[in-house]
């Protein structure tokens, strides 16, 4: 029986266990030798299937592979924003032809909503062309958005659980400097990432589940305004002396002078301003019923990519579900996603599903509204028991040299090019 071959691309913003994913792809078809031979990852996402760049795994040691479970971020491999739309045919014919001279039937894309969108139109094309690819996505995005509000596509996306983690311990830590300082910066504003929904805002909750903080959260969903917001930061500013406010960075606070990325999503961290800057203007400027001001923070990229906020639980599963869908792929179930669903037991545990590319693609959840309390400041405790097992306990793994951490390192071994150079279609615009 032929062997497959197999392509791995990245796509998106990066998370804090997507190279766990990576991994699980990678271990199960490694292992598999009867029946996969050449095994290669797209350097950059889909910039590098297109522009042929792929990096041969077979050339990498196994000690290092072991490592990527523990690596945060991109930087192994590398993702993109290249984002292939329904006008961009060449770039689609593209893909295949080099999946046609590499001898690739068998796809996998771990990313989020817009990957999975990709992925679909890849095995729609293939099967249009009898291509015999078989695509799977794997899942990942740190705004735990994917899916459907009723949680019967996917519970929670891989990514999301060491998010809330970040975000529950950089509370704590806000706490200990707000309580502090307060006599002088009686506002401290946070912003979280969440374009549109407002789980990682929410997860903030799990660092204060028994509501003592002077903590306030406030979703792109609460239809709060900066006037609102004034409001009721003051009223705890005059109960608690203090405050703390969590803003989702798409909490409409007005103009920002917004940036595009490649996907047509606003990237703040590139806009003229933020969410956390307009609030603390707007505190300032109305003033706080307290001597002080308002200051503010943006931790940014930094709550997707710290390897010492990783959740094992969130490792784990990162890496199952990465495993699981190399085996719908050995089954010949493509135009899937591998999903991650929550058993109905006492005690938390997860198995694994599929559900069709056509369905996740371009999926968007949104922070359910019964998990909003009346007010809009703050969650019900339905969420937090949604939530906290997924942050996990204790620390996951970690590799240390010359007293910093250590991560996977990637051997350049890029399989020879079969194909005419080419330019990808929004290269030229």
């Amino acid at each position: 029986m032929a062997k497959h071959n197999v392509l791995i691309a990245l796509g998106g913003g990066p998370s804090p266990v997507i190279n766990a994913s990576l991994q699980g792809v990678l271990e199960r078809c490694l292992a598999e030798e009867d029946s996969f031979g050449k095994v290669y990852c797209a350097a950059h996402g889909i910039e590098g299937v297109l522009l042929e760049e792929l990096v041969d795994m077979r050339a990498q040691s196994k000690e290092e592979l072991a490592r990527l479970k523990n690596t945060p971020s991109s930087g192994f491999i590398g993702t993109c924003r290249y984002k292939l739309r329904e006008r961009n045919g060449e770039d689609f014919a593209r893909v295949l032809d080099v999946m046609e001279k590499h001898g690739v039937d068998c796809f996998f894309y771990i990313g989020g909503n817009d990957s999975m969108d990709t992925a679909d139109k890849i095995n729609r094309l293939a099967a249009d062309r009898g291509a015999p690819v078989t695509v799977v996505g794997v899942p990942k995005t740190i705004d735990n958005d994917v899916g459907d509000e009723a949680f019967s596509i996917i519970d929670h996306t891989p990514g999301y659980g060491s998010a809330a983690r970040y975000w529950a311990n950089t509370v704590l830590v806000a706490d200990e400097e707000n309580r502090g300082m307060c006599v002088s910066e009686r506002v401290c504003v946070l912003q979280a990432m969440g374009r549109k929904s407002g789980f990682i805002t929410a997860a903030a909750r799990l660092a204060d589940p028994d509501r003592r903080l002077p903590l306030q959260l406030y979703f792109a969903e609460s239809g709060h305004t900066l006037e609102s917001l004034t409001d009721h930061v003051n009223d705890e500013v005059r109960r608690s002396g203090r405050c703390i406010v969590i803003v989702n960075e798409g909490f409409d606070t007005g103009d920002l002078g917004e940036l595009k990325d490649g996907f047509g999503h606003t990237e703040y961290g590139a806009s003229r301003s933020t969410a956390a800057q307009n609030v603390v203007n707007h505190l300032n400027q109305a003033g706080l019923a307290a001597r002080g001001n308002a200051v503010g923070q943006v931790p940014g990229v930094l709550q997707r990519s710290t390897a010492l906020s990783r959740s094992p639980v969130d490792v784990e599963e990162a890496y199952g579900v990465g495993a699981y869908a190399v085996e719908l792929a050995l089954s010949g179930q493509s135009g899937y996603m591998a999903t991650i669903l929550r058993k109905k037991a006492a005690s938390y545990a997860v198995y694994y599903d599929k559900a069709p590319l056509g369905v996740v693609a371009n999926s968007e959840r949104f922070l359910p509204a019964s998990w909003i309390a009346p007010n809009g400041l703050d969650v019900t405790d339905d969420f937090i028991r949604y939530a906290r097992p997924l942050i996990g306990e204790g620390l996951p793994p970690l590799e240390f040299e010359g007293g910093i951490l250590r991560f996977a390192r990637l051997v350049p071994a890029y399989a020879e090019k079969k194909c005419p150079p080419y330019v990808p279609q929004n290269y030229r615009n």
